[in-house]
């Protein structure tokens, strides 16, 4: 599947690359798991990454520039609605950002390379929509587009990201993109949302994670170790997806799907990215980040690094570097009378010789 973003900022020109991975099958195993409030394990400062969204939405023009990432994974994610055949009086979509996902709910044609093309916008099968985050004037920026009209909206500001104040059994539908990779205590914010959500009522998100900006992460290390002879915490950790599954089971999820995009856009210059990067509030909020920021020297030496292992030549003789962004896409449905449930062991009618042809043994 090869999508092109159609929103980009100046610095960026994208191509698309899509791996999917087969669907992932746990058995639920119980576990001890910490209810909203002080996450176990503290990774992200919530303050600075507020600071973040709230610095990067006050610039709207530039804001609204630099969503072109957002945009299209909010869409993409969408467009795995066409695959279930229901509607949703009240859905949930957790860590909105600038509703992001509202506006991808609202775009008409969103199936047409689909034997049995989608006309209508996905949000027509959508009542109530509830858009949370943090930062107010994120959640607030585009209050006055157009796509406002054509779906209900209801923006609520949560104070803390690690806590739902919602009761069981409220949402026929929770939506996420592109917000759980700044949670620190990811279990337990899963379990909440298994909690608010309806019997047999799927939960669909889209996360950053596994080798997302791998090209800056390593050229950024190999020219801290040739400058200053170490490395520093300048790059944010992200889960894998073989995380991902264990965390959804975890929470009780069944029916667990995890696939993986990655979308590669191209940059002139680093610094081009990392620009982009803060615009779009995604700056590193790590606790043990180095608050002294980045030498100059270093960074230098980073831009060259990185164009000499990664440099794409284009047809006009110029140079871009690439920058994946590798983003892990999960559904997982919340326990019900309904939920289809795997068959018995034993129970099975077909031999599995028979079934994949020939003689031979397994192992």
């Amino acid at each position: 599947m090869r999508l092109p973003l159609t929103k980009l900022s100046k610095n960026a020109a994208a191509t698309v690359r899509c791996s999917i991975n087969p669907s992932i099958s746990h058995v639920r195993r119980s576990y001890a798991i910490q209810a909203g409030g002080a996450p176990i394990a503290e990774v992200f400062n919530q303050g600075t990454k507020w600071l973040h969204k709230e610095r990067a939405a006050a610039d709207v023009s530039t804001s609204r520039q630099v969503d072109y990432l957002r945009d299209e994974v909010a869409f993409r994610l969408c467009e795995r609605l066409l695959d279930i055949n229901r509607s949703f009086p009240n859905a949930l979509d957790f860590g909105a950002n600038a509703c992001n996902i509202a506006r991808a709910l609202t775009r008409p044609d969103p199936d047409i390379d689909s034997m049995k093309p989608v006309k209508d916008p996905i949000g027509h099968r959508i009542g109530q929509l509830t858009c949370t985050d943090t930062s107010e004037t994120l959640l607030y920026r585009d209050a006055d587009l157009p796509f406002n009209n054509d779906i209900q909206i209801t923006r609520q500001v949560l104070q803390n990201p690690e806590y739902l104040p919602y009761a069981p059994e409220t949402f026929d539908l929770v939506l996420s993109s592109q917000s759980l990779h700044w949670i620190n205590d990811l279990p337990s914010v899963l379990t909440q949302i298994n909690t608010c959500l309806k019997p047999d009522a799927p939960f669909i998100a889209a996360m950053s994670g596994g080798d997302t900006l791998f090209e800056l992460r390593g050229s950024l290390q190999l020219a801290e170790q040739e400058r200053l002879g170490g490395i520093g915490t300048h790059t944010s950790p992200l889960a894998d997806v073989r995380d991902v599954g264990n965390l959804l089971s975890r929470a009780g999820f069944k029916l667990l799907t995890v696939d993986v995009d990655d979308i590669i856009v191209d940059y002139p210059h680093i610094f081009a990215l990392m620009a982009d990067l803060q615009a779009m509030g995604e700056g590193n909020a790590a606790l043990r980040r180095d608050a002294t920021g980045i030498r100059r020297d270093v960074l230098l030496a980073t831009e060259s690094i990185y164009r000499e292992m990664y440099g794409v030549e284009q047809e006009d003789g110029t140079v871009v570097i690439p920058a994946t962004f590798r983003t892990i896409y999960m559904i997982g449905w919340k326990e019900g009378g309904n939920t289809p449930q795997p068959l018995q062991r034993g129970t099975g009618e077909a031999n599995l010789t028979d079934v994949l042809g020939g003689g031979g043994r397994i192992g």
